[in-house]
């Protein structure tokens, strides 16, 4: 089965053909870094305007890289949410468009479905039942992952999302945008210890959830109070702030594998690309015994191999949505279960 991924949640646009949910035959992105960067964030009618420019030559440039046409694909997967509504209809009504002209199955994604589709698309990947650690943009949760949408909600965060506070940071010390990259840059040549920062929810009885704002605003005053740092200083705080970041991540995804008793965990998500979570949940996986799975950083960013992968499930299955789908803004994880 042959699916072109369609994506444009935020600020990539991309679009990918992916063979029986595993093999990448292509995978484009236009990113709109800088679009953006002079602003310091994404501005929603930007990213809007750069797909509409973008979306159809992506389209064909994935197509062509793969060496078919629209009349090869079996079935369009496009993320319906969640994400910028005027930037997701981009993709979303392109998808309609085609389906409809050329009688192609679709079907909607919910983008965090994606994150967790990326490890399908390389050599190994987890069986089920496992753990995932998902730390995108807006979104920080722990879930158990029975199956192909099956996902039990263990933990989310209370307010700021790790990659949030991460962006946040990155503003508040002048960095640019995206802020993460530059952070964790900086991090590599820091020392983590000259900066006492506060670990959020760490305490038992605070289960699996997470909290990133109290974080964020203890380094808000560190530079009301001394200025931002310069030179060593501005890696020195960059250190201590990741690797707090990373000590409550590892802390949290160590307890919920013991918890659920598993023994395979993945971590996904445009976050899942820095160095020091990396690193730091390679170290916890020898320490405990448990099999770690990270995709490599090109499927961790937003890309529409991972929508081609989750939606080639339902494909497969015959499921196919209709053309009243529409884009979803804050669209909840089907399947989801609390606990």
């Amino acid at each position: 089965m042959l699916v072109l991924g369609l994506e444009s949640s935020c600020d990539e646009t991309a679009a990918a053909i992916v063979q029986d949910g595993h093999r990448v035959l292509a995978d484009v992105i236009a990113s709109q870094v800088d679009v953006h960067a002079r602003y310091g964030g994404v501005v929603p009618e930007l990213a809007s305007r750069a797909h509409i420019t973008n979306v159809i030559t992506v389209m064909e440039t994935a197509l062509q890289d793969a060496g078919i046409t629209l009349d090869d694909i079996d079935g369009i997967a496009v993320t319906q949410g969640p994400g910028l509504i005027g930037a997701l209809m981009v993709a979303l009504q392109t998808a309609k468009a085609i389906s409809y002209a050329r009688n192609i199955p679709i079907v909607g994604v919910h983008h965090l479905e994606g994150h967790l589709s990326a490890i399908r698309l390389e050599d190994e990947y987890p069986p089920f039942p496992h753990l995932a650690l998902v730390v995108s943009g807006g979104h920080t949760s722990l879930m158990r992952v029975d199956g192909p949408g099956a996902l039990v909600e263990l933990g989310a965060t209370r307010d700021d999302a790790a990659g949030e506070a991460f962006d946040k940071v990155a503003k508040l010390l002048g960095l640019g945008y995206p802020g993460g990259v530059h952070v964790d840059k900086l991090a590599q040549r820091g020392d983590a210890s000259k900066y006492a920062l506060p670990r959020p929810m760490v305490k038992k009885e605070t289960g699996l959830e997470f909290s990133f704002s109290g974080l964020k605003t203890a380094v808000l005053n560190i530079v009301r109070q001394q200025g931002v740092p310069e030179g060593q200083g501005l890696a020195d705080l960059c250190a201590s702030f990741q690797a707090t970041v990373v000590e409550v991540l590892v802390r949290k995804t160590r307890q919920a594998a013991a918890q659920e008793g598993l023994r395979h965990v993945q971590v996904c998500g445009g976050v899942a690309a820095n160095s020091g979570i990396r690193a730091g949940l390679a170290q916890a996986a020898e320490e405990d015994g448990f099999r770690l799975y990270v995709p490599r950083p090109i499927r961790c960013t937003d890309n529409a191999a991972m929508i081609a992968a989750a939606g080639s499930y339902r494909l497969q299955r015959g499921e196919q949505d209709g053309f009243d789908l529409s884009a979803d803004s804050g669209l909840p994880l089907p399947s989801r279960v609390q606990v």
